[in-house]
Formats: C-alpha cells, sequence, structure tokens
C-alpha cells in the first residue's frame, strides 16, 4: 500500500470522528479548521502514524486546538461564556414537551455543569466511542490513570443528573433555550 492510499484510508475511516471531536470542543466552523489542519499534520507525519490512527489524530486535534486556546485566550473566553450561556439558557418554559426531549436537556445540563475535563472524558468514551485504552492515549495518560478519573466523573456527573433533577430547572426546554441537536457519529440521541 502506498503512503497515498494509507492516507486515503485513514482519512476516510476517520474524517467523520476526528471532526465530530474538533467541533465538540470548539464548535462547527473552528473545528472544520482542526480537522483539516489534523490531516496536514497526519499527511507529514505518515511514518509516525499508529495502526488504528484514530486516537492519534485524536490526540493531536486535542493538541492543535490546546494550542489555538493558548495562542487566542481572549476570544476563547468569550466562546466559553457564550457557551456556557446557552447551556445553562435563560429560564426554562414549562410547555408539552416529550420525556425524551426533557431527559436530554437534562443531561446536557448535567455535562455542562461538570468541569471540562470531566465533559471532555465522559464524551471521548460515550461520544466518540474511544475504548479506555484509546481515551487514555488521547488525553497522554495512563488507561490506570483514566479509569480512576472515569470513575470520579461519572461519581460527579450522577450527582449533577441528580441535582438538576431535584432542581426541576430542566423540566422543560423551549426553542429559544434548547440546546442544539447536533447529532456526533456514536451520540446518543
Amino acid at each position: 500500500m502506498t503512503p497515498v492510499e494509507r492516507f486515503r484510508g485513514v482519512y476516510e475511516e476517520c474524517h467523520p470522528r476526528v471532526l465530530a471531536y474538533a467541533t465538540s470542543l470548539v464548535g462547527r466552523e473552528v473545528g472544520e479548521d482542526v480537522t483539516s489542519e489534523t490531516f496536514t499534520v497526519a499527511w507529514r507525519r505518515m511514518g509516525d502514524m499508529p495502526h488504528p490512527a484514530l486516537p492519534w489524530l485524536l490526540g493531536v486535534a486535542r493538541n492543535l486546538v490546546r494550542e489555538l486556546r493558548r495562542r487566542d485566550a481572549h476570544q476563547y473566553l468569550l466562546a466559553t461564556e457564550e457557551a456556557q450561556r446557552i447551556s445553562s439558557g435563560a429560564e426554562a418554559h414549562v410547555g408539552d414537551v416529550a420525556a425524551e426531549v426533557t431527559d436530554r436537556h437534562i443531561a446536557l445540563q448535567a455535562l455542562a455543569s461538570l468541569p471540562e475535563v470531566d465533559r471532555e472524558l465522559l464524551t471521548l468514551l460515550a461520544w466518540h466511542g474511544l475504548s479506555a485504552k484509546e481515551a487514555a492515549r488521547v488525553l497522554g495518560c495512563t488507561t490506570a490513570t483514566l479509569t480512576v478519573r472515569l470513575y470520579r466523573a461519572r461519581r460527579r456527573l450522577e450527582k449533577a443528573l441528580e441535582t438538576a433533577q431535584a432542581s426541576g430547572t430542566a423540566s422543560a426546554a423551549s426553542p429559544e433555550t434548547a440546546l442544539p441537536t447536533t447529532h456526533h457519529q456514536g451520540a446518543p440521541a
């Protein structure tokens, strides 16, 4: 297999998942740029790319996002504030909403209340479908460390879900306050 054929195969297999991961970190527009840069790095470093390539590519994307955030901290701060405003939303309006939409809203609200490191860890496994070993590679830690972090993140998510359900703040979602319904490959609907 030539390097071009290998790259094409990796690109076709991994592009949607790298794009979903990058988009989940920085939004669609910047996520597309990060994804393009990730595959540019992959092309230049074909010899360094392991098999399977996805965890390595997600690690490259993660590093590019970190670099982007360091270069432009002010813009990232504004984007984070906007994301928090959207995820916490204005007061939810009571209405005739299907139970699964309400449950999804509560789950997303609970997820949004977690620290960024917990959100990233949980979404790598649940939305992006990585194994613990692959997620550990993306996050630059051992599988044992990841397992401990995952246990703690799940406990914090459970508490956040209980709080969100008990408070009733997310009992209904209106079109003005609902979170976007972007679907990622492997993402729960």
